[in-house]
C-alpha cells in the first residue's frame, strides 16, 4: 500500500537498509517482477511491522498493534467488511469526540470523509501491519455467525429455516441483528457501487454476491439459519407476501440518506433449497452524464447529436440485456429535455426519475401495455416518445408510424449487432417503405471494463493470446480498417501495437478494471442504405455498405479503446464473442 517512493525513503531514512542493499534488492524485485515490498516480505528479509512502525513514523501518524485485540461490533461494522477488505481499513475504537481508524492506505481521503460524515465524528488515523488488518477482518464472520446463531439458540422453534407461520416470520424480520444484518448487506453494495444483490440459498449456506462492474463476485457466505429471516426482513421492505413461498414475487424498496438515494427492485423466487432474491439497485435520479463521458468516439459524436435533434424519426439502441442502453437513451433525454418540448416515456420497468418527462409503467394485468400506451401517447400532443423496448409487431408498428408523423421516438431493441436491427423489423412485418423512411440511426453497444488508472501496465500481446485473437478475428481486415480510420499507422501490425491491462490492486479489489464504459457501431440511414432496405438487402450486404460509409464496428471501436488505454483486449474479446 506504500507508494514506491515513499517506501525506499522510509527504508533509507530509517536505516532498515543502506543504499547499496536498496539497489540490490531493487534489481532482485525487478527480475523477479514482484514490487519491492512484496519482494522483501516474502523473502523474509524485513518484517511487515518494521515496515509499517517506520512508515508512522515518516508520515507522523501513531502506529497501532491490534492483534489481540477484540474490537465491539458496533464499532467494527461501521466500516462493511467488503469495504475494509477493499480499501484495508479498520475501525477500532470511538468515544463522543472521535473515530480511530486503523489503514495501510493514508491516501484514501475519499473514505475517511465519508466516514466522518456518516459518524459525526473527527476521525484519527493510525497505521498498522497487513496482519493486523486480516486478523481483524476474522472478526467480521465471527461476530454475524455468532450473532445469528444466537437467534437460532433463543428461538423456541427448531430452527430459524423451519419458521413458516406469518406472525412468526414478520417478528423474525424486525429482530435486531436480523435487521442489522440486511442494512448491512444493502450498505456494502451501495459503498461498492453495485449494480445487482444476489442471495442464493444451498443446502447448507446462503451465499451473497454481488454484480459490480458487469461482473458476479461473491462477498460473503451465511449460515443456512439466517436465511428465512433475511427472506423475510426483505420482504417486509418491499411489502410482499411474507407466507408465499411457491411462487415468485415482485417489489420495490428505497433507501434514503443525506450521502444517496436508491431503489431496490426485488425479484424472489422458488428454488429447491429455499428462496433465492435478486435485487437490483436504481439511483433515484438519472446520473448526468454526456455522451463523451459514455464512451462515444468523437467521429460519431456529430451523428448521434445530428439526428436526436431531428424532429421527427426513430433512434434505436440495440444489444443485450445488461449492455447499457436504458442508460444511453436516458443520456439522449437529458440532452433532449427543454421546457418548450413535451416528453412521455414507457417503460418496464421505470429505472430512473427525470423531472420534466411524463414517465409511464406497463401494466400488462390491466391491459396497459407498450402498443397501448403508444395509443395514448398520440393523443397527448407529444414531440418525443420514449418505448423502453419494442417487443413485438404490434408495437414496432405504432412506434414505427409515431416516428413517420411528426414525433421523434426513441427505444431499444434486443439484437447483436446495429445492420441486424433492419430485418428484425421485417419480420415483425413492418413495410420496408416505412423502416427506409422514418429510421434515423441504429445504435448497437456492449459494455467494458475501465482498466483501474491505480495499477495500469503497459505489454505486448505475446504469441499464444496472438494465435487466439487469429482464431476469433480476420487480423489482416482489422489491420487494414483500423489504418483506414487513422488509428493504426501504416502497415503497422497489432502484435506490435503497445496495449494495457491492470495488475491488479487494493483499489480495484484485484481486478485490475473499476468502472465501465460503452464500445459501440453506429449505422446513419442514409440515402445509399435506404434504397437498399427498400430492395430487401441481405444483412451481409448491409453491413458492408455500412462499413463502406464509414461505419466502426464494435470490434473495431473496442480494439481503438484497448490501444488507448481505456479498456484491455481481453474485455473487448469477452464483449465481442458470440
Amino acid at each position: 500500500m506504500l507508494s514506491q517512493k515513499d517506501f525506499e525513503e522510509i527504508l533509507l531514512t530509517n536505516n532498515i537498509l543502506k543504499e547499496k542493499e536498496l539497489k540490490d534488492y531493487l534489481a532482485k524485485a525487478r527480475t523477479a517482477g514482484k514490487k519491492l515490498e512484496d519482494f522483501l516480505l516474502e523473502k523474509k528479509i524485513i518484517s511487515s511491522q518494521v515496515i509499517y512502525e517506520a512508515a508512522a513514523k515518516y508520515y507522523k501518524l501513531p502506529y497501532i498493534d491490534l492483534k489481540s485485540r477484540i474490537i465491539r461490533k458496533d464499532i467494527l461494522f461501521i466500516i462493511p467488511e467488503i469495504t475494509a477488505k477493499a480499501h484495508q481499513t479498520i475501525a477500532f475504537d470511538k468515544d463522543d469526540k472521535e473515530l480511530k481508524i486503523a489503514t495501510l492506505d493514508i491516501s484514501n481521503i475519499e473514505l475517511f470523509d465519508y466516514l466522518g460524515k456518516k459518524t459525526n465524528l473527527e476521525i484519527s488515523l493510525h497505521l498498522t501491519s497487513p496482519e493486523n488488518i486480516s486478523e481483524i477482518i476474522k472478526q467480521y464472520h465471527k461476530g454475524l455467525s455468532a450473532e445469528i446463531l444466537g437467534e437460532k439458540e433463543n428461538s423456541n422453534n427448531n430452527g430459524l429455516e423451519n419458521i413458516t407461520k406469518e406472525e412468526n416470520l414478520k417478528t423474525l424480520a424486525q429482530d435486531l441483528p436480523v435487521v442489522r444484518v440486511v442494512d448491512t448487506l444493502l450498505e456494502y453494495a451501495i459503498l461498492e457501487k453495485a449494480s445487482d444483490i444476489h442471495i442464493e440459498p444451498t443446502d447448507q449456506e446462503v451465499s451473497v454476491r454481488y454484480r459490480i462492474d458487469g461482473i458476479l463476485r461473491k462477498v460473503m457466505t451465511l449460515p443456512k439459519t439466517a436465511h428465512a429471516g433475511i427472506i423475510a426482513r426483505i420482504k417486509i421492505l418491499s411489502n410482499l407476501k411474507l407466507d408465499e413461498h411457491r411462487l415468485p414475487q415482485d417489489g420495490r424498496f428505497k433507501i434514503k440518506t443525506s450521502d444517496y438515494q436508491v431503489s431496490f427492485r426485488v425479484s424472489i423466487i422458488p428454488t429447491f433449497d429455499g428462496e433465492k432474491v435478486v435485487m437490483r439497485l436504481l439511483p433515484d435520479q438519472a446520473q448526468q452524464m454526456s455522451l463523451e463521458q459514455l464512451g462515444f468516439q468523437p467521429q460519431v459524436l456529430e451523428i448521434v447529436k445530428r439526428n436526436i435533434s431531428k424532429p421527427h424519426g426513430m433512434v434505436l439502441v440495440t444489444g443485450p440485456t445488461g449492455s447499457g442502453k436504458t442508460t444511453t437513451l436516458y443520456t439522449m433525454l437529458q440532452i433532449l429535455n427543454k421546457p418548450e418540448v413535451n416528453i412521455s416515456t414507457i417503460e418496464d420497468p421505470i429505472e430512473y426519475k427525470m423531472p420534466g418527462v411524463n414517465q409511464c409503467q406497463v401494466q400488462p394485468k390491466i391491459g396497459f401495455t407498450f402498443a397501448g400506451a403508444l395509443r395514448a401517447f398520440l393523443r397527448q400532443d407529444p414531440n418525443i416518445i420514449l418505448v423502453g423496448e419494442i417487443r413485438d409487431n404490434e408495437t414496432a408498428d405504432i412506434a414505427i408510424n409515431a416516428a413517420m408523423t411528426g414525433h421523434l421516438v426513441l427505444s431499444t431493441l434486443h439484437t447483436n449487432d446495429a445492420v441486424t436491427a433492419i430485418p428484425r423489423f421485417i419480420d415483425m412485418g413492418v413495410p420496408t417503405f416505412l423502416i427506409s423512411s422514418t429510421i434515423n440511426i441504429i445504435i448497437a453497444q456492449r459494455l467494458v471494463r475501465k482498466i483501474c488508472r491505480n495499477c495500469i501496465e503497459s505489454y505486448n500481446l505475446d504469441a499464444k493470446t496472438y494465435k487466439e485473437l487469429e482464431k476469433e478475428f480476420n487480423i489482416p481486415e482489422l489491420e487494414k480498417n483500423l489504418s483506414q480510420l487513422g488509428f493504426l499507422v501504416k502497415k503497422q501490425k497489432i502484435k506490435n501495437v503497445l496495449f494495457y491491462r491492470g495488475r491488479g490492486c487494493q483499489q480495484c479489489n484485484n481486478s485490475g478494471y473499476k468502472g465501465r464504459l460503452g464500445i459501440y457501431e453506429i449505422i446513419e440511414i442514409n440515402d445509399e442504405i435506404s434504397q437498399m432496405i427498400l430492395t430487401k438487402a441481405s444483412r451481409a450486404e448491409l453491413q458492408k455498405a455500412a462499413v463502406k460509409n464509414g461505419m466502426i464496428t464494435i470490434l473495431q471501436d473496442g480494439f481503438i479503446k484497448a490501444k488507448s488505454g481505456i479498456t484491455s483486449i481481453e474485455e473487448v474479446l469477452r464483449v465481442t464473442k458470440e
